[in-house]
């Protein structure tokens, strides 16, 4: 999902400018494919959007998500070193534990209540010590965008189906638009920016309640069919962060704004919403 826009962001460049490898041609798994493809390519900057995201799998899986999540942009960061090019890798949110109470800052202890998060910090990490002066580790949190399954995705289906949805009302982050996030990665590989952590995630907060009830509305739906519920409704495997809103404070050192409000970027993303979504009278 995050890819695909990413390389729709980079399309203005020459065909050749770009090389766009799904995981079929580049596994960060294995990890000599990997050495050798950055090797044969010798790119300028590398963009890594790729991740085990199966958060809940990953807590009976986290051999294999440490794979993808640690190893993996290991092995990548150190070709990249390697070779001579940037490195701007995409995080979580999921590396805290949800225990603030204001906005969390880019150098804020993390403590990650997950496998998925743990495994996540171990790629962090690897960026970070690997290429102090070329590496970026991008956080963000609540991605929605075309191409994927998302909770924004999944809410326009429920309106057509369900006469009342339950959204939890206790849990607080930023809904963040693949669009906008996928432009801020392009700024950021092509800038002269101070290496480090940045987070990418949309301005405001919100629960996925009140998210729910902005898709509602700008489907033309009461939001009042939206009903809130507590984390406990649904309960999984994995425990997520209860706050995990993140603060933007370090793009000022970038010369760049913090990315706009997540409603701002809802409705900007609302066409391509419905569009993937199969259209809506």
């Amino acid at each position: 999902m995050l890819g695909t826009a990413v390389v729709a962001g980079l399309a203005g460049g020459a065909a050749s400018d770009v090389l766009a490898f799904g995981r079929d041609r580049l596994d960060l798994r294995y990890l000599d494919g990997v050495r050798d493809t950055v090797r044969r390519e010798k790119p300028d900057t590398v963009i890594n959007c790729a991740a085990w995201t199966a958060v809940d799998d990953a807590e009976t899986r986290e051999i294999d998500a440490l794979a993808v999540n640690g190893s993996g942009v290991l092995a990548l960061a150190e070709v990249c070193a390697e070779v001579g090019a940037r490195l701007v890798h995409v995080s979580t949110d999921y590396v805290f534990d949800g225990r603030a109470e204001t906005p969390y800052d880019e150098d804020a202890p993390t403590a990650p209540i997950s496998a998925y998060g743990r495994t996540k910090l171990a790629g962090e990490r690897a960026v970070l010590e690997v290429l102090p002066e070329t590496g970026y580790v991008v956080r963000t949190a609540w991605l929605y965008g075309a191409g994927g399954r998302n909770f924004v995705h999944t809410m326009i289906g429920l309106e057509r189906s369900h006469d009342t949805v339950k959204a939890v009302d206790d849990q607080i982050g930023q809904p963040t638009w693949t669009g906008d996030l996928a432009a801020r990665l392009v700024e950021l590989a092509r800038a002269d920016a101070p290496p480090g952590v940045y987070h990418g995630t949309a301005s405001g907060e919100a629960t996925w309640y009140d998210l729910a009830r902005e898709v509602f509305t700008l489907l033309g739906a009461d939001p009042g069919r939206v009903l809130p519920t507590g984390r406990a409704t649904f309960a999984r495997p994995a425990a997520r962060p209860a706050y995990s809103v993140l603060g933007h404070g370090r793009w000022a050192e970038a010369g760049m704004p913090p990315l706009r409000h997540w409603r701002d970027a809802l409705r900007a993303a609302w066409p391509s919403m419905i569009a993937a979504a199969g259209g809506r009278a």
